[in-house]
Order: C-alpha cells, then sequence, then structure tokens
C-alpha cells in the first residue's frame, strides 16, 4: 500500500481496503525504521493519529472531503505549523511554536490529509544539498536501494556509511527523502531558485514549483519574498496535479496571490503531441553538464520528436548573467528578511547583557551558521547607500530581461520548455562538502533560477537511472499560469518513459510487516 500512489491509495480508503488509521500507523512505523535518513526534524504522531480517527469516522459516515481525506502528508520545517515546532533547521528558531498554521498546510488539513511531521532542510532554506542545517545532514534514500548498491557493489548498512551515502539535493531535501522513501505520499517543500526541483531530480520523485501567485506563501518564513513559491513533491504527476489543485488560489492573508479561483487540477490523458512545440534551449548546455544528463535530454527531445512534436533551438541570451543577478537579489532579500531574527521578540536571544547592540550581535551568531551569516552581510553590501544603484537596481534591470527571454520564446509559439534540472545525478555526503555552499548553489541551481526570477511554472520529472543506478530528473518549463498544461504534458513523458520504482530491498526485509511483503520493484507509479 504505502508504494502506491496518492490517488490509488484514496481509491483503496473509499473501498475500504484499508482505514485510514491503519495508513497511518504503517507511515510511522516506516518514519521509525527510516529514521537513519534524518529526513524528519519533528514527528507528529500523536496528532496524526487523532487526524486518522476522525478521518476514518468520516469514512464510515459515507463522508470523506476528497481525495487527500485519511492521505499522509509531510511539510518542510519553514511552514508555519500551529502547535508543532517550526524551526528552520536553525538554532535561532529552536523552540518556536507558531500559533497558526501556513496557508497550505491549512488547506490539506482542511482535505482531511494527515500531518506526519516536519521535515529537514538546509539552515533557513539556505543551500543545495539539505546538508547545512543543525539538525545534520539529510541522506538521500537512493543510497541504500538495491539499484545502486548492484552497480557500486557497496557494503551493507552500516558498514563504512559514511563514505558511502548520497546527498538528496537541496533545500527541500528531507520533503523529497520523505516521499521517495514512502513515508509519505506527499510533502511540501519551498522553491526559491530549484529548492524543490534539485531534490526531485536527486530522490527520483516528482518536484512542482507552480507559477508565482498561485499559491499562497502566507505562512512560509520569508527567504526571498518576490520569489518564495511553496512547492509539491510526489510520486508522480498526476497525484502533484491534484495537490496543486487543493492548494491554488487567492488568500486574503497573500497579496500576491490571484485574484480568479482555480477549479481542481483534472490532467487530461493527452495521446497526441504532434500539435506541441517544444524549446530547447542552447544556453542550457553548459560545459559542466554531464555527459550522462545530456545524453537523456537528447533521448528526451528525440522522443517527442518522433511522436510528432515540434522540437526547436531556442535561445535565452541572458542566461548566463542570471548565477550573479540571482546571487544579488537573493542575498539582499536575505538581509532584510533575517533582520526580524534579533533576539527580542521569539527565537534565540543570547545571555549578554551589557548593550542592546552586542545582545544583537551575539544573538545573531550563536542562532545563524557562517551560510546565513555570509548571505546577510553579502545583502547588506549589496545594499548599502553607496552600493545600491550598481548592484541591486543593476540586477532587478537583468531580472527583468531574463524574464522576457522566456515571453519571447514562448511568444515565439513554445509551448513548454525542456532542460535538464541538476548538472549531475547525486553526489557522495564526503565529495559534496569538499566545496563551500555558494559555489554548490551556484552550481546545482544553474538550471533552476532563472524560473523563480522569471516567476513561472516548472516540474522536474525523473526519467531514467544513470550508470551508477541513480535517478536522473528533466524540468519542463511552462508559460506563467499555465500550470495545467505544463503537467498534461509532463505526465505524457512520465508515462512514456515509465521510471524505475526505488528497490528499498534490506529495509524491505526489515520492515515486512509495514509493507506486508509488497514487491516494491513491481509497484508501477503510473496511472
Amino acid at each position: 500500500m504505502l508504494g502506491r500512489t496518492l490517488r490509488e491509495v484514496s481509491a483503496a480508503l473509499k473501498q475500504g481496503q484499508i482505514t485510514p488509521t491503519e495508513l497511518c500507523q504503517k507511515c510511522l512505523s516506516l518514519i521509525k525504521k527510516t529514521k537513519f535518513l534524518n529526513a524528519y526534524i519533528t514527528v507528529s504522531e500523536e496528532g496524526a493519529l487523532k487526524q486518522a480517527e476522525e478521518s476514518e469516522e468520516r469514512y464510515k459516515k459515507g463522508q470523506s472531503l476528497g481525495d487527500l481525506d485519511g492521505i499522509p502528508f509531510a511539510v518542510k520545517d519553514n511552514f508555519s505549523t500551529s502547535g508543532i515546532e517550526t524551526t528552520c533547521a536553525s538554532n535561532m528558531l529552536k523552540g518556536y511554536v507558531p500559533p497558526y498554521n501556513a496557508t497550505v498546510v491549512q488547506k490539506l488539513l482542511d482535505q482531511g490529509a494527515l500531518l506526519m511531521g516536519k521535515t529537514n532542510l538546509d539552515e533557513f532554506a539556505m543551500g543545495s544539498g539539505s546538508t547545512d542545517g543543525v539538525f545534520g545532514p539529510v541522506k538521500n534514500p537512493w543510497s541504500y536501494s538495491k539499484q545502486y548498491r548492484e552497480k557500486r557493489k557497496q557494503k551493507p548498512h552500516g558498514e563504512n556509511e559514511d563514505s558511502n551515502w548520497l546527498i538528496t539535493g537541496g533545500s527541500s531535501g528531507g520533503s523529497a527523502a520523505a516521499v521517495s522513501a514512502f513515508t509519505c505520499f506527499v510533502a511540501l517543500g519551498s522553491d526559491t531558485g530549484g529548492s524543490t526541483r534539485n531534490p526531485a531530480a536527486h530522490c527520483g520523485v516528482v518536484g512542482l514549483k507552480p507559477s508565482y501567485g498561485l499559491v499562497s506563501r502566507h505562512g512560509l518564513i520569508p527567504l526571498v519574498n518576490s520569489m518564495d513559491v511553496p512547492g509539491i513533491l510526489t510520486r508522480c504527476v498526476d497525484d502533484a496535479a491534484t495537490v496543486l489543485g487543493v492548494l491554488a488560489g487567492h488568500d486574503c492573508k497573500d497579496s500576491t496571490t490571484i485574484q480568479d479561483p482555480f477549479k481542481p487540477f483534472i490532467l487530461p490523458n493527452l495521446t497526441d503531441v504532434s500539435k506541441l512545440c517544444i524549446g530547447i534551449p542552447k544556453e542550457y548546455l553548459v560545459p559542466e553538464l554531464s555527459s550522462e544528463i545530456q545524453s537523456l535530454w537528447s533521448k528526451a527531445a528525440n522522443l517527442f520528436e518522433s511522436e510528432g512534436a515540434k522540437v526547436i533551438e531556442v535561445s535565452l541570451p541572458h542566461t548566463s548573467y542570471s548565477i550573479v543577478c540571482y546571487h544579488v537579489l537573493c542575498t539582499s532579500e536575505v538581509a532584510s528578511n533575517m533582520a526580524r531574527f534579533d533576539g527580542l521578540e521569539y527565537g534565540h536571544r543570547c545571555d549578554i547583557n551589557v548593550s542592546t547592540e552586542a545582545m544583537y550581535a551575539a544573538t545573531r551568531r550563536e542562532g545563524f551558521n557562517d551560510v546565513v551569516r555570509g548571505r546577510i552581510l553579502s545583502g547588506n553590501f549589496f545594499l548599502l547607500k553607496e552600493n545600491y544603484e550598481n548592484y541591486f537596481v543593476k540586477a532587478q534591470k537583468v531580472r527583468r530581461l531574463i524574464a522576457n527571454d522566456f515571453v519571447n520564446v514562448f511568444n515565439s509559439g513554445v509551448d513548454v520548455l525542456l532542460t535538464p534540472t541538476t548538472l549531475r545525478e547525486a553526489v557522495p555526503y564526503v565529495e559534496f562538502v569538499k566545496e563551500d555552499n555558494r559555489t554548490r548553489s551556484a552550481q546545482d541551481d544553474i538550471f533552476t533560477q532563472a524560473v523563480n526570477m522569471a516567476g513561472l511554472p516548472a516540474v522536474s520529472v525523473p526519467m531514467a537511472l544513470s550508470n551508477q543506478g541513480l535517478p536522473i530528473g528533466l524540468q519542463f518549463i511552462g508559460r506563467a499560469f499555465c500550470d495545467q498544461q505544463l503537467l498534461t504534458i509532463a505526465k505524457w513523458f512520465e508515462k512514456q518513459v515509465q521510471f524505475p520504482v526505488i528497490q528499498f530491498q534490506e529495509i524491505m526485509d526489515d520492515c515486512s510487516s509495514v509493507f506486508e511483503n509488497e514487491k516494491l520493484a513491481s509497484v508501477s507509479l503510473k496511472q
């Protein structure tokens, strides 16, 4: 049951094949069994079981709230959750319990979904590996998959583990790992420059970044207000569309959301792609791109072309400036947003009482890690009066040029863009940490950052396993607020490639009672 899709499990719940309580208990049991992944910061066992009981009562009365009633989900720990600690994986917010739910969390709860817990991340979502939080790094479930171990001839779990396990990508690595490891059916992440799509690609799941303004940001602890978007991680495209249908729409608590109400997304089964035009940005063929991903990218383009779609090379001429532009704008907004954490109203507060200035400085030194402090310093430099015009204003102008590049391409008749999601497959932790955070983020988010600056929807779909037995995802980018069209095309692609299911052979052996001897290798994630 845990290896099925959200829709399949929803149907099983409605048919009485399993109860919400049984499903919840199975997920909680597997969360405990996979604790070594460090995917969760907080597990809300008591609350989830209570919600499951309420869901069960509704099913008995024939009053189900919808497809999400009784479905376990997880939330990245930078979304506010009423009565549940929200830390952003930082010492600054350890012990902070919000008095309200983020809008996206509340919408899922209102549909009867079961909140399993809060997932791990890079501190304040600043990173691309989920390795820089105070609760330790998240381990990629594929590190322990049969596919990877057979290729690498790795030792069993626990032996020489420090050199074997792989990063999840970030900063929503905990959410991606939670879905990949079957501990929930959907998880919320946040996406500022690729933080949902990057880990989705590394963990072999679907990662959706909706159009900016389609989903409310209320309750998402802000990193970069003009780019942050709640992201959705699921096992298939249809499930992502189902969740997006629940989350999308205007929120009076978030002035950036659109006014028009959105109906639930029901994706049609696309059978004819001959009328589609697929764009391949030539600037995304960078020297750092692994030859294996480049090959799969070409195969994906050929797949569309062989089915009659028009595949053309397009140009996004200002792509080369996106990394520098993103860095200036991101750190500038970070510096502004992080100013609220001063030790006065909430969060960590140091013991120094010599002066207010000394208390501020010590609190922020103790509460933030080097990565966060570094971005705050960079941002404040760009915002200085003497630097503002030369850095921040120029970056805003470049951002407009980058956004216009996309507009020009889509106005030329292109329906979606097809690109890589990451430069390479997931790498071992010991290799990843050799580079500093800024270098890693610049490299790993090279294909995803421009989408956030332009406010467009994008989705990463797993395509195939690498020669090492690890997931490789490709990214589809759509027109603003054409999320349904984007997902319809992504669903067609997903059906064609038939990405294999992760085989947790060792964990299955340890959790036979949880999986009920279910052979995950034979479970199809496709509709």
